[in-house]
């Protein structure tokens, strides 16, 4: 679990591709600290498990869905990433509560600069739309940001956007993003949560009135009270 308040910017130092999978190297000495094997640091918005690590570095491997979930699939060596060790019972919530499990890309629409923060407009992808709100959270690249203005709901293409302060800018690699370039979306886990529930709820409705009556009412034939059919 994390808090979307990015720690380091880290740097992709080393991919070794497999025919499903890749391990990944990267140097960020900061998230190091009280590090041992086996736990996890978001990277750039993806939760990864650390197998191997040096004083700089630490090497996690790669599932073919996350790379094809993520924008991982495109860093090279020299990539910058975003970096957040898992958050402890007790730290404080600096940004909301983040699983590191991403639900897909984005892509930079826009830029606007202000005079001391930055306008980015992001395109969201149909499946995610609903789980977005106006003023509510989202995790950009790893980044806890509140959604600053919305799409109406018959858009023809659904987006987002969000103010960057100038700390963010710097301290992130949302800094450098440009029009084109993809990044990774989490939504709110509490807007997935019910977005499930209601889904259950229509298919509920939609179910004919007699499933899950007494079958002795609901039987057309008719049974017996022992509810053996009539023969």
């Amino acid at each position: 679990m994390f808090t979307g308040i990015i720690e380091e910017l880290g740097t992709i130092v080393a991919i070794d591709h497999g025919d499903d999978s890749a391990r990944f190297t990267v140097r960020g000495p900061l998230a190091l600290e009280g590090t041992r094997h086996g736990d996890s640091i978001a990277v750039s918005g993806v939760c990864l498990t650390v197998v191997e690590q040096t004083g700089e570095t630490f090497t996690a491997d790669v599932m073919a869905q996350t790379l094809a979930m993520s924008s991982l699939d495109g860093v090279t060596v020299g990539s910058p990433v975003n970096l957040e060790r898992a958050a402890r019972v007790g730290d404080r919530l600096g940004g909301h509560i983040v699983q590191g499990h991403v639900d897909g890309t984005g892509t930079v629409l826009a830029t606007v600069p202000g005079e001391a923060w930055r306008i980015v407009r992001v395109s969201l992808p149909a499946a995610l739309a609903p789980l977005v709100v106006d003023k509510g959270s989202i995790t950009v690249d790893g980044v806890s940001l509140t959604v600053s203005a919305i799409s109406a709901p018959d858009a023809p293409e659904a987006w987002f956007e969000v103010s960057l302060i100038p700390e963010t800018l710097a301290a992130t690699t949302l800094g450098d993003r440009v029009p084109g370039d993809r990044v990774n979306l989490e939504t709110d886990i509490l807007a997935r949560h019910v977005e499930r529930m209601l889904a259950f709820s229509r298919l509920e409705s939609a179910l004919p009135s007699s499933i899950g009556q007494d079958p002795q009412s609901a039987d057309p034939v008719g049974t017996t009270a022992t509810g053996r059919g009539n023969v």
